[in-house]
């Protein structure tokens, strides 16, 4: 089927990455004066909060549809040289350690390319109800949509409209922000960050 599917427009693509490319400039220039970084991992990109001690920004390739690595005993890890947030934000509270660049989309390689997707880099206070509800049906959808296109692209924003923090002070973000590319599609969601469970992940596609 993939092979039906029509090339993406190279022009076009060139400027999905421009205007990408553009939004983590003006993130890193704009924010509060604070300390931003980005992180150029093979899996994926962050612009990273250190101020926060959350991601502002995540892209990334889906490169499984399916795969059967075990995350088994796999915990979170910081990375040497980075102020990130910690186990104890996330401890006995409504939040998850919130994959941004999920472990199933890179699942078919190895464990050791597995565990790059436990960084705190891309981790972020995700309430438990849309980590483990739509956000993770959107995830699925993604993957899906490999099964039929050469390439989908994915970007995340997440959004800090308050001021609140977690228990070792982390930013605790007020929502979140995905567009997913693929051939000539483009599908934008936008999720706040509550209590979501049993809301559909359609329901928070923006036009």
């Amino acid at each position: 089927m993939k092979n039906n599917m029509k090339k993406i427009d190279s022009v076009d693509w060139f400027l999905r990455i421009a205007l990408g490319f553009f939004t983590m400039m003006l993130f890193a220039t704009t924010l509060s004066g604070q300390e931003n970084r980005k992180y150029e991992g093979e899996l994926y990109q962050v612009l990273y909060s250190e101020d926060y001690q959350q991601p502002l920004q995540v892209t990334y390739k889906v490169l499984c549809s399916q795969g059967d690595v075990s995350r088994d005993g796999m915990n979170f890890w910081k990375p040497d040289g980075w102020s990130t947030s910690d186990n104890n934000d996330y401890k006995d509270n409504i939040y998850d350690k919130g994959h941004m660049a999920p472990a199933a989309n890179f699942n078919c390689y190895d464990k050791q390319t597995l565990k790059e997707t436990f960084n705190y880099l891309n981790c972020a206070l995700q309430h438990e109800s849309l980590n483990r509800g739509p956000w993770k049906e959107l995830e699925r959808f993604e993957r899906n949509l490999s099964k039929v296109f050469e390439e989908v692209n994915v970007q995340i924003t997440i959004i800090f409209d308050y001021e609140e923090r977690g228990q070792d002070g982390a930013l605790i973000p007020s929502g979140f922000e995905k567009i997913i590319w693929a051939g000539k599609h483009k599908w934008r969601f936008v999720f706040p960050n509550k209590n979501v469970k049993g809301v559909d992940f359609g329901d928070f596609r923006e036009e």
